[in-house]
Order: structure tokens, then sequence, then C-alpha cells
């Protein structure tokens, strides 16, 4: 049951509650990404806060995925050009150096670079390369 919840509702947390529960099964759950187990008998107020820890949990999760959606459309904005010149920035390539790869001048790279770091909302050059390592480009 737990693998099918997982396929369909990767995000809902899962606490598990078990009048049977031994070692190797509470591990499996856990392992298969259960926030909780929980054997038999439990008191309210352990129950209580196990649901309140995976509703948290939860929250944060799918803020996570909200905004990784977020940035992924935001990418997706991009020009072919502004997203070459967006992979060469967050790796650390000089504007003049970039310029020569591409066959522009410096003035353009820095026009470009502005129109990403707008596209992308970001402020900074080190805001551009948190959004890249979020996305798995760097």
């Amino acid at each position: 049951m737990q693998d099918r919840l997982a396929e369909r509702a990767p995000l809902l947390p899962v606490v598990f509650l078990s009048g049977n529960g031994d070692i190797p099964t509470s591990v499996r759950a856990i392992r298969a990404g259960a926030e909780d187990f929980l054997t038999k008998p439990v008191g309210k107020d352990r129950l209580i806060a196990a649901i309140e820890r995976a509703v948290a949990d939860y929250a944060a999760k799918r803020e996570r995925f909200r905004r990784m959606n977020r940035l992924r459309e935001l990418v997706s904005t991009l020009t072919p050009r502004e997203r070459q010149l967006f992979e060469l920035v967050v790796h650390g390539k000089l504007n003049k150096q970039i310029a020569f790869e591409l066959g522009t001048s410096e003035r353009t790279v820095k026009a470009h670079r502005l129109k990403v770091m707008e596209k992308l909302c970001v402020s900074s050059l080190a805001e551009l390369v948190s959004a890249a390592e979020r996305l798995g480009m760097v």
C-alpha cells in the first residue's frame, strides 16, 4: 500500500500505526518514506505529535516542490541564447570568456546576463548560481 501511495501521491505523508510492528518492518517503512512508525498501544499525545510532524513536513515539501516548479517555469522562458549564457555564467565563466565562446561582445553578454537575471527573478550572481544548483545544473 505504501508503494502505491508513493507512486500516486509522492508528497503525501505516511504515519504507520501497527499492532504487529517489528524492527525490520518499521525500518522498511521508514526507508520507503514513512514519517513515523508507531506500535499499538500508542498514547493520544504521541499519535497527534506524529501526525503534526508529518503534516508540517508535508507543507515544507509541498512548498519546496512549488518553488522548484516555479523555477523550472522561469528557466523555460529563456531563449536558447539566454539558456546557453546562463549555463556558462553559472559554471564560472567570465563575461570576456563567454563573449569569446559565443562570438559576441562583452556588452552583449552583459545585456543577456541582465535579461537572464530579470527573467529568473534574481538580483545577484550568487542567487543565479543557487538557482542553477537547485536545478542540478552545477
